[in-house]
């Protein structure tokens, strides 16, 4: 074997070391900005939209994203470049990731539609109730004004 193939050898196996090390790198990174458990499951807050919001807070997930996009830009490049000896432990890192993403991001949707749900039906309540003070007294006065006659 020549000189320069083993160099190129070394090169490539290092290099696909290096490939490896970043998608390592950049999963570790976005399951570090995941959303502790806690930080979805306790919230202190006044009232329910309080609540909404603070779940709602809880649950970004932009720089999660970000992480991961890297990781599968690495993985790709390196998968296509058939560097990796074992990728199938890679990409099931990546998938797990996804998924849990996914859920959040499902999540974050449902209480940003019941965040703005809340209050309307709140208003819708409060309407509701109104008129019915409004009939009740207006049925009081009736049968106050009957039994004056």
């Amino acid at each position: 074997m020549s000189q320069s193939s083993l160099d190129d050898d070394e090169l490539f196996g290092e290099a696909a070391e290096e490939m490896r090390a970043d998608v390592e790198e950049a999963l570790d990174a976005a399951r570090a900005e995941l959303p502790a458990a806690d930080d979805v499951w306790e919230v202190e807050a006044d009232n329910t939209l309080g609540v909404l919001n603070a779940l709602r807070s809880a649950l970004d997930v932009e720089d999660v994203e970000s992480h991961l996009r890297d990781a599968k830009k690495a993985f790709v490049v390196g998968e296509r470049a058939d560097a990796f000896e074992d990728a199938d432990d890679l990409k099931a890192e990546i998938d797990a990731v996804e998924d849990v993403l996914g859920d959040i991001e499902t999540a974050r949707e449902q209480v940003g539609e019941l965040a703005s749900t809340v209050p309307a039906l709140r208003s819708a309540l409060e309407e509701a109730h109104e008129g019915s003070e409004d009939d009740e007294d207006a049925d009081e006065e009736e049968s106050d004004e009957e039994a004056e006659e």
